[in-house]
């Protein structure tokens, strides 16, 4: 059997779940039991670490790893029970909006208070903070639009085009050296973080993995494909003004070049993305699909639910003193331990 020789090692497990995932892809443990999910939280960090395990091998995988359990039927089995888990757990929790305008329409208004993270970090976030909200980022931006790709041959028409053409900006136009995720890298790099892909999975919250994971089960589901486009509108239209603070938090605290580039760079795309999804991919789908309304409001409210959440994580370890990460970075750091979660 093929064995995976690159890619990032298998994390440490964080509970039951993820550590019966693990042995089974390293072969050393049985088919890990769908009934013991029932039981685990919804966000907490064993079932968002047993997911993402299991999506990784859609990805580029772990070392050690044999390629051929990416369907595997074991695993496959164990994963629709814990994204059924997380998915009634969303379905519950993200109900926000009825239609798909007001949806829209409220990400469109930047909030009066201006209390997320993009803007504590803009305002008098320190160099630390900074790093380690990119090496939890990491997790995305390293494969940043991957997910979404998987929807494209479940479009047509206006949707399909349209989405094609924002994913063809997200992988550089063509150019190799304007990827976006090659110039998440190169942002890393300029904070002295390892760009390595996958790196900071051990470090990272189970807030965090649950904001990939939504990306990874609607793109891999194609019943969810109204979903991941309201996901892929909401990434979209919040981004070029959160860009905009992030850049400026690198130029205050003195991040490089190239990681005020990266976000430079999502001012300006995004800016544009954000017409073409609302008119063209939602449009566009609705148009073709129109009973997927609620699923696109739904992967609208599951997003900001989602990213609510990591955010007030992030917040929480940082005003209290403390690392939001598992396992703080090397270097400057906050004056306390790491965070020990939830």
């Amino acid at each position: 059997m093929d064995i995976e020789r690159e890619g990032p090692p298998l994390p440490t497990p964080r509970g039951p779940l993820s550590a019966a995932v693990a042995a089974y892809l390293l072969g050393t443990g049985l088919p890990p039991a769908p009934g013991a999910v029932g039981a685990a939280p919804a966000y907490g960090d064993d079932l968002q670490l047993a997911l993402y395990l299991c999506y990784e091998p859609h990805y580029r995988g772990f070392a050690g790893v044999s390629p051929a359990l990416e369907w595997d039927p074991a695993l496959l089995l164990f994963r629709a029970a814990l994204e059924d888990r997380f998915l009634s757990a969303l379905r519950a929790d993200a109900r926000v909006h009825g239609e798909v305008a007001d949806a829209v329409g409220d990400l469109l208004v930047e909030p009066a208070d201006g209390t997320g993270v993009s803007h504590f970090l803009s305002d008098g976030g320190e160099r630390w903070q900074v790093r380690e909200y990119a090496a939890q980022r990491s997790l995305y931006h390293l494969k940043e639009a991957d997910p979404h790709a998987w929807v494209l041959p479940r479009l047509r028409g206006r949707a399909k085009a349209a989405m094609a053409a924002v994913e063809f900006d997200e992988y550089g136009g063509g150019r190799a050296e304007r990827v976006h995720a090659r110039l998440f890298a190169e942002l890393m790099t300029d904070l002295d973080l390892d760009p390595a892909y996958g790196r900071y999975l051990d470090a990272a919250s189970a807030e965090c993995l649950a904001t990939v994971n939504l990306m990874s089960l609607c793109g891999l589901h194609r019943s969810l494909r109204g979903a991941l486009v309201g996901h892929f509108a909401a990434v979209e239209i919040t981004s070029s003004p959160g860009s905009r603070r992030l850049a400026r938090a690198m130029r205050r605290t003195g991040a490089g070049p190239a990681a005020e580039r990266f976000y430079d760079e999502h001012v300006e795309a995004d800016a544009v993305h954000e017409q073409i999804v609302r008119h063209e991919v939602i449009g566009g789908l609705l148009d073709e699909e129109p009973w997927l309304a609620p699923d696109v409001v739904f992967g609208l409210d599951a997003t900001g639910h989602l990213e609510d959440r990591f955010g007030a994580r992030l917040l929480a370890d940082w005003r209290a003193g403390r690392s939001s990460l598992r396992t703080p970075l090397p270097g400057d750091g906050p004056p306390s331990g790491p965070s020990e979660g939830p």
